[in-house]
């Protein structure tokens, strides 16, 4: 498929009641058709990888072609070049979340990308640097564990951010890390506390919440290590 078959295909899913719904879930929908996942994995599944395809949706600006971009987009072929070009192109949380998840996960480059994007000042970019880790702490299951201490200072530096998106994701991150291993959840509960003794609404909400889950039995039961 080209480009423009792709878009053509996505306008033939216009829904304008799921764009309102996305805009009441904080989702920016300037261009978009309102198509929901299934259907973008599906058109995805269908064109299979394809990098040039990738960087051409991209370029179109459209929130589903964005998506699917990324579904589609090989990781061995992106550069840091693309991920800093995309990047600032992100306008909405679920664009990131999206993209770090189907696709900057998989790059040798995301570890670079955490240190960077997360000491960004930029509410999206550096909602991805914690996007990131949350995908890399659930899907990396060779790395190290000790290897996500490294991320600490970054969580406890901006849990007192107070913008609703970057908010949500520190509070994910020190949620998601704590669940990885019996150890992580020990020092992400340590790191908790520290948090939560700090002067800032947005780090004791981080704090409180986080400590409520990582200390419910249902979830430490889940915790085989």
């Amino acid at each position: 498929m080209t480009s423009s078959e792709v878009i053509k295909e996505l306008k033939k899913h216009f829904n304008p009641k799921n764009i309102e719904g996305m805009k009441r879930y904080g989702i920016k929908a300037e261009k978009a058709f309102g198509i929901n996942a299934p259907t973008m994995y599906a058109i995805a599944k269908r064109i299979g990888k394809n990098h040039e395809l990738a960087l051409e949706l991209w370029a179109t600006g459209y929130h589903e072609a964005r998506h699917i971009a990324a579904m589609i987009d090989d990781p061995k072929l992106v550069t840091k070049l693309q991920m800093n070009r995309w990047v600032k192109d992100f306008n909405s949380w679920d664009i990131v979340d999206g993209t770090c998840s189907n696709l900057f996960r998989k790059t040798p480059f995301a570890i670079e990308k955490i240190l960077d994007w997360c000491e960004r000042k930029e509410e999206y970019i550096r909602r991805a640097g914690f996007s990131l880790i949350c995908y890399v702490a659930v899907h990396d299951k060779k790395r190290d564990d000790k290897d996500f201490l490294q991320f600490f200072p970054l969580i406890k530096k901006y849990s007192v951010d107070e913008r609703n998106f970057v908010k949500k994701a520190v509070n994910w991150t020190l949620r998601t890390i704590g669940k990885r291993s019996k150890f992580l959840n020990k020092e992400a509960l340590k790191l908790a506390k520290e948090i939560q003794t700090l002067d800032s609404k947005s780090a004791r909400w981080i704090a409180n919440d986080a400590i409520r889950e990582l200390t419910n039995p249902k979830i430490l039961s889940r915790i085989k290590k």
